[in-house]
């Protein structure tokens, strides 16, 4: 059974704990200060609790002081129950922000503090079952779902909680950041895993195909249509369709796709005939639908259909503390021959790609390792072989989004000035002097401008 640590100053809450806890299974261990769970968390791996229940208010080191030299250590990957008399205060949201994974309030049920505690543990073995599913799918090379940050941890806790349910998803985030994995995931890991797994690009199909991709079609239902075809609901009974870009479905496919929800039947195009499905729909979007929907290009009935459950993939800017855990990973991936050893990385080349934003994010960043372990031909990886003038940084800035994340205008501009910079610099084929004259600038400025931004 997993191992426990109680820490409070508290004598006889420990042992009721203690008692309660060992009841139920669990071996438990006890410390009567911050400074003792240190010490019992620096025994060794073979030791380290699956989980500590801690009290914030204890002699010398609090419970708070603990959880910050944790973070520096052991961080999220050590999950911390914290017990508080402030629930809610602002103790209970630093606890959480300094990486605790819930809080209970003082004085507490006992039957309250179990259902905590087994509900962490229930969490833990879902989690556990997502990774494997992500390794399974990918080959042992789950580029998505790797990283210990806050922000990634908080996705593995949602898929962990959502794997086993059949409820409609959306999943949101920037392109490249792993929607279809995650969706792949969910599939593999819910009551249709059985079945099929059909994926759709909305965005990818006009208004008059896409009705017929989805739904299917009757013989002469259209010029061409000359004979019967099924659509992708159809192909996706008792499995599951994925609808990647949804936010760029028209409003009559949307209506379509709402009494699909609604009823679990339709008719072909041209039809009559009610055919009728059981099929799970997970839907992903880069777009903020909200937004959509202020602005009349999204029906709201229809996002609240698909917005069961909602999981947010953050992007690589947000969890930058990720960005070295991902460069190793793609070292290993992408060797200069098969038989070579992982290429290695300069710190100021490191330090390059933890300061850059990438738009494209994680897909970017691994179509970045690839070309500098090519350049550097599987040696050392350093600033000259990192190449940020890829297809990523000539996409047209989406404005209301960059608004949303909080950009100022001085942030647009520089963005802007750099992705110029590098389009000279693409189309020049690296000739600064070409480059600074399309931009209509001089040479010392245009290498000015180029080492301010990493280029």
């Amino acid at each position: 059974m997993p191992r426990i640590l109680i820490a409070d100053d508290d004598t006889d809450l420990r042992t009721t704990l203690r008692e309660l806890l060992s009841d139920e299974g669990y071996d438990v261990n006890e410390a009567e200060s911050g400074e003792a769970v240190l010490t019992a968390l620096n025994n060794g791996a073979s030791d380290r609790p699956s989980l500590v229940i801690m009290d914030v208010r204890m002699p010398g080191k609090s419970g708070l002081d603990v959880l910050r030299e944790l973070r520096g250590s052991l961080g999220s990957q050590l999950p911390v129950l914290v017990m508080t008399a402030f629930g809610g205060s602002n103790v209970a949201i630093e606890a959480i922000q300094l990486g605790a994974y819930d809080y209970i309030t003082k004085p507490f049920d006992l039957e309250d503090m179990l259902a905590t505690v087994k509900r962490y543990f229930d969490w833990q073995e879902l989690n556990d079952q997502v990774i494997e599913l992500s390794s399974r799918l990918t080959g042992g090379e789950p580029e998505a779902f790797i990283g210990n940050s806050p922000a990634m941890q908080q996705v593995y806790k949602t898929i962990g909680r959502v794997a086993r349910s059949d409820a409609t998803v959306i999943i949101s985030g920037e392109t490249g950041t792993g929607k279809e994995l995650v969706a792949t995931i969910l599939h593999r890991s819910s009551g249709y895993a059985r079945g099929p797994l059909v994926k759709v690009n909305c965005a990818a199909l006009p208004e008059t195909l896409l009705e017929s991709e989805l739904f299917g079609h009757e013989k002469g239902a259209f010029t061409g249509a000359i004979a019967q075809r099924k659509g992708r609901f159809e192909m996706a009974n008792k499995g599951t369709i994925f609808l990647d870009e949804i936010g760029e479905m028209t409003l009559s496919t949307q209506k379509k796709l709402l009494r699909v929800l609604q009823e679990r039947e339709f008719e072909r195009v041209g039809g009559s005939i009610t055919v009728k499905v059981d099929t799970r729909v997970i839907s992903a979007t880069n777009k903020h639908l909200p937004t959509e929907i202020d602005e009349g290009r999204f029906r709201e009935d229809l996002y609240y259909r698909l917005n069961v459950i909602s999981i947010h993939l953050p992007p690589l800017r947000e969890r930058r503390d990720d960005v070295p855990l991902l460069v190793d990973h793609f070292l290993h991936k992408h060797r200069y021959t098969a038989g070579s050893d992982p290429a290695r990385i300069s710190q100021g080349a490191l330090q390059q790609l933890m300061d850059y934003d990438w738009p494209g994010n994680v897909r970017e960043l691994e179509n970045v390792m690839e070309r500098a372990v090519i350049l550097a031909q599987g040696t050392v990886i350093t600033e000259r072989h990192i190449d940020f003038t890829g297809a990523s940084m000539r996409q047209v800035i989406n404005v209301p989004q960059s608004l949303r994340e909080g950009k100022s205008l001085d942030d647009l501009i520089q963005t802007v000035e750099r992705q110029a910079i590098a389009e000279a610099l693409t189309q020049s084929d690296g000739n600064q002097v070409a480059a600074a004259a399309m931009l209509g600038i001089g040479e010392p400025d245009l290498t000015k401008r180029m080492k301010r931004f990493g280029l």
